[in-house]
């Protein structure tokens, strides 16, 4: 398959993951504003990882049997199906029928996530070996892309449509998607590819995936980074709301319901720090990390950035500043606490953002051709219970006061210490890995 294919793979999963921004950094704070209390913000949050979680696998495994491009394109209309969804509910002004319809929404969105799933599947399937763990930080460089244009997207969306603009875009942009899609998408499935064994029950999938030491100990890996960083995304937004004084000098004490002005301010807040992050994993995935895999290899440098997610998880919940966040505001007296979250949330971006490929490169050499969809599928679907018990973590404590730790500490510090440790097990237990996908060949 010739490069142009990584280049269509790579478009496919941007505009997807740019419907997905313009939402994601908003849910919280829909979910607020309609009197969701912490644990349920942190279940609306699980929703589609929970659906993932269970059907991951499962397209996975379809697309070794039938293609990739089928998934794709199921999974891709689906996406918008579910925003339009979204979009509906959150024009409604009933409460509980909003949060209801909003559920709903990532109920689908869950079930059809397979984009990320099948374009790894994709990518292993047109790269060789030895340049897959570069090559799979296309996937990490479209999230961080769209975490740049989504929220922006979101934010001005919010101002020129109200709050059910965001859900409208997005369904817009995944329906852009597929008929891109359709347009232009290859299949890249090798002809004799996963046809040697039967589909195996998803436990038996499971199983099979996890039975070799070194790929289950990189899938667990990979449930461990990613339950520490969906802290972060679950209750950024809230946190801010929380420790800046964002409305006429009086900081919010509790998940008390927002005030339209306080609602858009701290819209406005998460959608510009989402944005910056973006800035920060896109330019690190599209442009230094294949020579820092190079330089460094997996296991270093799975470790290093699991320890620069953990130290900077911990100090988050403890910076405090006032007035609103602008680009204006930076350099106003005062805005010292607003620099040092961007000083934070960029170590953060580039810790997270230096995990992605190298784990999932060598998941992928380490696994036989015709297994990669099924073995990338568990992958992600470990990473799906991640961002199911991590929200409904870090939602359920955030409101937890304990041992003089401020309101939202508690998940973060814990989190912090979690990426700590995992940064340490992967450093002392990946090297076994790391040998033998030296000598695939």
């Amino acid at each position: 398959m010739k490069k142009p294919s990584l280049l269509v793979i790579f478009l496919t999963v941007f505009i997807d993951l740019v419907g997905f921004g313009v939402v994601l950094p908003l849910l919280p704070l829909y979910s607020e504003q309609f009197g969701a209390k912490g644990w349920q913000i942190g279940l609306i949050m699980a929703a589609y990882s929970a659906m993932q979680f269970l059907f991951a696998p499962m397209w996975g495994r379809l697309s070794d049997r039938i293609g990739r491009r089928p998934v794709l394109l199921v999974s891709t209309a689906g996406a918008a199906g579910s925003y339009a969804i979204f979009g509906l509910g959150s024009g409604i002004t009933e409460a509980t029928t909003a949060l209801a319809v909003i559920l709903l929404s990532r109920l689908l969105a869950g079930i059809c996530g397979a984009n990320i799933t099948v374009a790894q599947a994709c990518i292993a399937d047109v790269t060789p070996p030895e340049e897959r763990s570069k090559k799979m930080g296309l996937i990490g460089m479209a999230f961080g892309l769209g975490f740049i244009f989504g929220p922006a997207i979101g934010g001005v969306a919010i101002k020129l449509f109200g709050m059910a603009g965001p859900g409208w875009v997005a369904a817009s942009l995944c329906a852009t998607n597929f008929l891109l899609a359709l347009a232009i998408l290859p299949e890249t499935r090798p002809a004799t590819g996963a046809t040697r064994h039967g589909a195996r029950p998803r436990l038996n999938q499971w199983s099979h995936v996890l039975a070799r030491p070194q790929i289950g100990l990189l899938v667990l890996v990979f449930f461990l980074a990613t339950f520490c960083f969906t802290c972060f995304e679950t209750t950024l937004s809230l946190l801010i709301a929380k420790n800046f004084n964002l409305v006429k000098g009086e900081a919010v004490t509790s998940l008390d319901l927002l005030s339209k002005e306080k609602f858009a301010d701290a819209a406005t807040a998460a959608t510009i720090l989402f944005t910056y992050c973006g800035v920060i994993g896109a330019f690190v995935q599209g442009g230094p990390l294949g020579r820092i895999v190079k330089r460094l290899g997996e296991r270093r440098l799975i470790a290093l950035s699991l320890l620069l997610v953990g130290v900077c998880l911990i100090p988050l919940p403890f910076i405090r500043g006032d007035g609103k966040l602008t680009f204006s505001a930076l350099f106003q007296s005062g805005s010292a606490a607003w620099w040092l979250i961007l000083v934070v949330l960029g170590g953060l971006s580039i810790g997270s953002s230096l995990a992605r490929a190298p784990l999932f490169g060598l998941i992928s050499i380490l696994t036989p051709p015709e297994e990669q969809g099924e073995t990338i599928g568990v992958a992600q679907s470990a990473g799906s219970l991640a961002r199911i018990l991590g929200p409904v973590f870090a939602g359920g404590l955030f409101d937890l006061r304990y041992g003089g730790l401020p309101v939202g500490a508690v998940p973060y510090v814990i989190s912090g210490c979690v990426a700590i440790i995992t940064a340490m097990l992967a450093w002392q237990r990946l090297r076994g890995a790391e040998i033998k996908a030296s000598r695939q060949p």
